[in-house]
């Protein structure tokens, strides 16, 4: 069974998730209301080789209430990469998400994914994200996708708008195949606007998580040096 640590310091949140996730077939191992006892609590499961498989965290926790859980989330990252990360927020917040996106990790490692709160209302949704992340994959939300591509000038300023519109779908974490639903084109027209973004981008044009990864790592890192 998969398990899961979350953090959250809003108590109904955090005990309701947990009730959402258990009545999913999830296991959660443990809560914690600050970002001190998630990384105490993470290092205490460490040590008696218990692990989860991913931890779900919000970004504004105490001690100070600024982004103790984001600090927290790029720590887990280093000290234990097999482990899936989940950030949760209330705001749209691009700099918070290129800071988890742009953290490298090790092949082999667990995934990543940054969502707005109100996307938990989407059970559904919420519940694929997860599920990506937990398979290694990387998900992050729509609104701070877009936040991010505005705020990153170089590179993307020669996209045209069908290729900002895949590649946002992209940094969502959906296949070709997936991306050609949601806009009613075909398999071999999505194909081609991804080789053409790899091309415009100078990423190499590698596949499914893989290829979001290099995304979301040129979105934080500004740009091709």
């Amino acid at each position: 069974m998969t398990s899961l640590v979350l953090a959250d310091d809003a108590a109904l949140l955090r005990e309701g998730l947990a009730g959402l996730l258990e009545r999913q077939g999830f296991r959660v191992v443990a809560q914690e209301a600050s970002a001190d006892a998630l990384l105490s609590r993470m290092d205490a499961l460490a040590q008696a080789e218990e692990l989860p498989d991913a931890v779900i965290t919000d970004v504004r926790m105490p001690p100070t209430m600024t982004t103790d859980g984001l600090a927290a989330a790029l720590t887990l990252r280093e000290r234990f990469p097999q482990v899936a990360v989940l950030v949760l927020s209330q705001y749209v917040a691009p700099a918070h998400a290129q800071a988890l996106f742009a953290h490298d990790t090790p092949p082999g490692a667990g995934g990543a994914g940054y969502l707005l709160k109100d996307r938990i209302s989407d059970v559904t949704d919420f519940l694929g994200h997860l599920r990506t992340v937990l398979a290694g994959g990387v998900v992050i939300d729509p609104e701070v996708a877009r936040s991010m591509m505005r705020a990153t000038k170089s590179g993307l300023g020669s996209l045209s708008p069908r290729e900002l519109e895949v590649l946002e779908l992209m940094a969502r974490g959906l296949s070709n195949a997936q991306i050609a639903a949601e806009l009613y084109v075909t398999g071999a027209a999505v194909a081609k606007h991804v080789s053409s973004i790899f091309l415009k981008l100078h990423l190499d044009p590698s596949e499914d998580n893989r290829r979001v990864r290099a995304i979301l790592t040129f979105l934080g890192d500004g740009g091709p040096r």
